[in-house]
Formats: C-alpha cells, structure tokens, sequence
C-alpha cells in the first residue's frame, strides 16, 4: 500500500517528493488506449519535466510540448530522439535558433512578428499557427486569452510572410484555449476550432489541427478523472480523412501520479483556531495557493506524545507569509506533532512553479517508485 511505502521512506527524511512511475505509466496507457488513433499525443512538459517522467512517458507518447529554450534544451538531453513541438509567448531569437538547432518537429508562432523573426534566421521549419479565438470560455478553470496566440485578423496578417519565406512550411493550426474543461465541454471547443481551422487551411496538403490541452483535473475530489474515452468517441466523430488532429495534456497526464509527503512540527490554537504547522511548505507545493484551493490529502498517523489538534484544522508550512497555506479549516482528524501528511495530486505544477529559495528551507527529497 502507498501509506505502507511512504512510512519506509520516511526514514530517511521528509520533506520528499514521492513518484509513482508505475502508476503514471498505466494511467497514460489507459488514456492512449482511449484515443487508440483518434489524435496523436503529445505530453506538455511544462507539467512536470523531470527525467524520470520524461523518460516514463515516452514511449506513451507521439512527442514533447516545451514552452522556452531551457525546456527545450532539457527535454533533448533527457530524450534526444523524441519530436518536440515548441511554443510558448515571447520566444527569444536565440530561442528560436536553438529550436532549428535541436531539430524542433513543429514551431507554434504566436504572432506575426514572431513569424518574421523566425524567417529571418533562413531555415528551414514546419509551423502551426496559433490562433486565439473568441469562444464561450465561461466554464473555464483557465481562460488562455490576451497574449497567447493571434486573433483571426492577425493569423491572416501571416499569409503574406508566409508567401515570401518558402522554407516556412505551414503545416497547421494550433488552439490551445482554455484549461479545466470537462470532456463534453472540451469537444465543443474543439469543434469550434475546426470549424474555423479547416477553411483557412484550404490548399495546406495533409492539415495538421493541435486542439491543446486543458482536460479537467479535480483537486476536491481526486476519484473524479476526465473522461478520455468519451472524449476520443467525440474526437473520432469530428475527425475528417487526411487531417491530423493533436492534442498535447499536462496536468491531466502527471498530476495524479505525485505526492508531497511531510510531517508535523507544531500543533497550536490561536483565538479558537486549531493550526498544524507541517515541514516544508509552499514553497515546495505552490499549487494550493496558486488555484485558491484546499489540498487533498492522506495523514498517515504515527504514535506521539503532546497536544493534538481538533477539527477542522489549517495546515500550514513554515514561511513567514499568511499565505503559506496547504488547506483551510478542514476535516483531518486529530493531528500531532510526528504525524506524517501526504498532499495527492502533486504530480504536476507543483514543485518546478515553486519559489524554491524563499527563507532557504532545504530542499524536499525526490523519491521514484517504480
């Protein structure tokens, strides 16, 4: 059992990072069960790019999203043969150098500007065009809008750079829209996009449509999982011959298969509150308070003498900010000094979104469970 692991590993030290490899590994086979050819798979690494996962996933997947030059670079050490798509805003020149350098599969551009930037390195590279349109995003965890992508207006301002730099091969639309959507809701944007991407691709041989990622992940309640299979059946009713459609998941691939395992220090009650102040903190596990959420979480008990809480109970780490929160007022059970807590759902945007060097704590171990 997990909790029968993690006390073996706590031996030698929390706070830790716990990865379940095995685990990450049959959760992403189910899901390219699903798709089984619907649309190729991508993994975005911005999730979670340690070597490990990395290496894990690749042979799961049809390629790497990387989103800067650092990712970039890493993501070709850990898998130099893997196809990578490259996006993200605001890339440099000499990211986009590097790009062409490491052989990049596709280029996502951003916007005009950027296009002429990369036709004037002079090399020769296939490209989506990402494009930002303006659909009900109301139901959205994460509204992708402002400067990610082009309007429809500025898309058409590509054609003429396009026109004039022959080594730029168009090969697609990209559409990454929203993220925290369910699948049903995830199926109408997508329709949205190809309803709009295949007109403009008219003339473009074997179109290529990246419908992004965004599929919805539930931290209140860790048992409720997107539905990949009802997503890839909607997937193949919208496909058309001699297109390519993509789609290039984070969170919802890594997120479940991590834990931030650590301990309690202190137990206190401060004007009628009960407080468990635990090792470590936000800066290693940012998540919760980057979504305003509470964390779920397991409490594995250990024997201890000395005060114990009573419900509900804030867990918090050990920065100096009010903000330094994992959960608020909730249902732990009673907690003491020496009991271990065990964060689920902290396999991706947690520790690589952290401020790692706020008041210099040490660092929390990496633990990989194959």
């Amino acid at each position: 059992m997990f909790g029968e692991r993690v006390l073996a590993e706590a031996a030698d030290g929390l706070p830790a990072f716990v990865y379940d490899l095995a685990g990450l590994r049959d959760h992403v086979a189910a899901i390219r069960a699903a798709l089984d050819g619907a649309a190729e798979l991508y993994y975005a690494a911005k999730a979670n790019p340690e070597a490990p996962v990395l290496r894990t996933l690749a042979p799961l997947v049809d390629g790497v999203e990387v989103a800067s030059g650092g990712e970039l670079e890493h993501v070709r050490t850990v898998l130099p043969d893997a196809r990578l798509a490259f996006g993200g805003p605001g890339k440099t020149d000499s990211e986009l150098r590097t790009g062409l350098e490491h052989g990049v599969h596709r280029v996502h551009v951003e916007s005009p500007h950027e296009l002429r930037r990369l036709a004037a390195l002079g090399r020769a590279v296939d490209v989506l065009l990402r494009v930002n349109l303006s659909v009900d995003r109301s139901n959205a965890a994460l509204a992708m809008s402002g400067p990610f992508g082009m309007d429809p207006a500025a898309v058409e301002d590509c054609r003429p750079i396009l026109a004039e730099a022959p080594h730029l091969r168009l090969r697609g639309i990209h559409a990454h829209l929203a993220s925290g959507l369910d699948a049903p809701a995830l199926l109408a944007q997508s329709a949205a996009v190809l309803a709009w991407a295949r007109p403009w691709l008219t003339g473009v041989p074997d179109p290529e449509i990246n419908l992004g990622g965004g599929m919805a992940v539930d931290y209140a309640d860790p048992s409720h999982r997107f539905d990949w299979p009802a997503y890839a059946a909607g997937l193949r009713k919208l496909a058309r011959r001699g297109e390519t459609l993509r789609i290039e998941p984070g969170r919802a691939m890594t997120v479940y298969c991590g834990w931030y395992v650590t301990d309690v220090l202190d137990v206190k009650r401060s004007h009628g509150a009960w407080y468990a102040v635990l090792r470590g903190g936000t800066m290693h596990l940012r998540t919760p308070v980057t979504k305003n959420h509470d964390h779920p979480f397991t409490v594995l008990r250990r024997a201890t003498a000395g005060p114990r809480t009573a419900e509900p109970v804030t867990l918090v780490g050990q920065l100096c900010t009010p903000k330094d929160v994992f959960a608020r007022r909730t249902d732990a059970g009673s907690l003491g000094v020496g009991d271990v807590v065990a964060f689920t759902m902290a396999g991706a945007y947690a520790w690589n979104i952290s401020h790692h060097d706020f008041l210099m704590h040490p660092k929390p171990r990496f633990v990989h469970l194959t």
